[in-house]
């Protein structure tokens, strides 16, 4: 078990000028920083939901990842920003019973508050990926989403997740970004940034207004420096075999609906929020949708897993750790 020292417990949405400097060089403290500020409009800012759409896709990574469903004890989940991933798993009858960590205060918080209203028997710890504050052979279930992309140490993690697995339990990570879907992405989005401001400057109506920064929202500078990695799906299924997983296999997802979806989104962002109804939303959601299915039964067939946008990772714990040898 580890021995670190615990993390503080306060959050901090409002981080001075010397935090956000000294966050620069330190993605631990950027990650904090910024999602304490994040916790309170998370969910709105994502459009997560802890009904039907969020339960189906939630359910949807798994099964993408493992091949399957079944019901599992107890399940832990590593960077839980908000409890969307777990809180929706529980719901779709993937974990009875649920231990949410973050490396995020503010999130931890919002994560209890919304487990509690959902009626959901959960517990939360702040803490870091690297340092789980659970005994040993603890989970019958690890999961995450969208995490591994902003831990330093990702072998860390993942000796970690191992050590707090019982024997033959499972990991499952989903949302974190392949190196080419990255590169894409982010100019996909910088060029829409860039078209939607230029052209809401002849129809001023629909351009977004966005207060000057201030000492209550320094820490949104952060969030260039809070995404640590990038992922080769063949380097991260070695990262955990090499912790000493077994069963390990990576798929990716999503190709046409992030080409889609990060434009789409981008522009959501850089337009006045009045602008958007409920048409624009459904159209985006299912256009969304289609595109999804057109990637995994069309084009995951046909192409490389490496140029699709997410990579999901998925292994278990060794019935029998001697039967594990390095190398």
């Amino acid at each position: 078990m580890s021995t670190e020292a615990p993390r503080d417990p306060t959050p901090h949405p409002h981080a001075t000028a010397g935090e956000v400097r000294a966050a620069g060089a330190d993605p631990k403290l950027a990650n904090v920083l910024y999602h304490d500020w994040e916790a309170r409009t998370y969910d709105e800012k994502w459009s997560i939901s802890y009904d039907r759409r969020c339960v189906d896709y939630a359910v949807g990574r798994f099964r993408a990842a493992t091949g399957g469903t079944g019901a599992h004890r107890h399940a832990l989940e590593l960077g839980c920003g908000t409890g969307f991933f777990l809180l929706n798993l529980m719901q779709g009858g993937i974990a009875e019973r649920g231990s949410i960590t973050d490396l995020s205060p503010g999130m931890v918080e919002v994560a209890l508050r919304n487990a509690a209203s959902l009626g959901l028997s959960v517990d939360g710890r702040v803490c870091d990926a690297e340092w789980i504050p659970y005994g040993d052979e603890g989970f019958d279930l690890v999961v995450g989403h969208a995490v591994l992309h902003h831990v330093p140490d990702v072998p860390a993690a993942m000796r970690e997740v191992l050590r707090v697995l019982k024997p033959g339990g499972r990991f499952v990570f989903a949302g974190d970004p392949t190196r080419i879907g990255d590169f894409y992405a982010r100019r996909l989005g910088r060029l829409t940034w860039w078209l939607t401001a230029n052209a809401t400057k002849l129809a001023p109506s629909w351009h977004r207004v966005r207060p000057e920064p201030d000492e209550s929202s320094r820490a949104a500078a952060l969030e260039a420096v809070v995404d640590v990695h990038t992922f080769v799906p063949s380097e991260l299924e070695r990262m955990a075999l090499g912790a000493g997983a077994a069963d390990v296999r990576a798929t990716t997802e999503e190709l046409s609906a992030a080409v889609f979806g990060w434009p789409v989104r981008t522009f959501e962002a850089a337009v006045a929020a009045d602008k958007l109804g409920r048409a624009w939303s459904m159209f985006a959601y299912r256009a969304w949708q289609q595109l999804s299915w057109v990637d995994a039964n069309l084009l995951a067939k046909l192409l490389p897993r490496d140029l699709f946008y997410n990579v999901l990772i998925t292994g278990r714990k060794p019935d029998s750790t001697a039967a594990f040898e390095p190398g």
